[in-house]
């Protein structure tokens, strides 16, 4: 062999070589990127439930302030209309009374009976029928 080939044949070794390790670190490149990758999700796994938890909990303490945040406004809103109704109950129940007497008197200046009036009237048919009633056994019987 003349000194080229030589040379020509230790330049393919030498690129073989290189090739070679080239090859080697890009299985050893990969096959870190791919343990890196199965680290990331067990550590996801791991870190996830916890990270999970700890979010229900910020979430249960700011539910917890914001509900006291709007449940005052609220109590002091309903507070309010309970007072309000009250009001408005007591103000239509002198409404009422008011309005009774007035139509009261009025009936009684037309000298319209008011069911007071009936009532007794009806109760004295009755006694008056009993009596009537009575009078007529007493008689038949003589």
């Amino acid at each position: 062999m003349n000194l080229s080939g030589k040379k020509a044949s230790l330049a393919d070794n030498q690129v073989g070589q290189l090739a070679e390790q080239m090859a080697d670190r890009v299985k050893e490149s990969a096959s870190q990127i791919w343990l890196a990758g199965l680290g990331a999700y067990s550590k996801a796994e791991e870190e996830g439930g916890r990270l999970f938890d700890s979010l229900v909990q910020d979430g249960e303490k700011l539910e917890a302030r914001t509900r006291a945040i709007v449940d005052k406004p609220l109590n002091v809103a309903r507070e309010k209309v309970e007072t309000v109704r009250a009001r408005a109950t007591g103000s239509w129940e002198k409404v009422e009374k008011a309005f009774d007497i007035r139509v009261s008197k009025a009936l009684h200046r037309l000298n319209i009976p008011t069911r007071a009036d009936v009532d007794n009237l009806k109760k004295r048919i009755e006694e008056l029928e009993r009596k009537l009633d009575s009078a007529k056994g007493k008689s038949s019987s003589k």
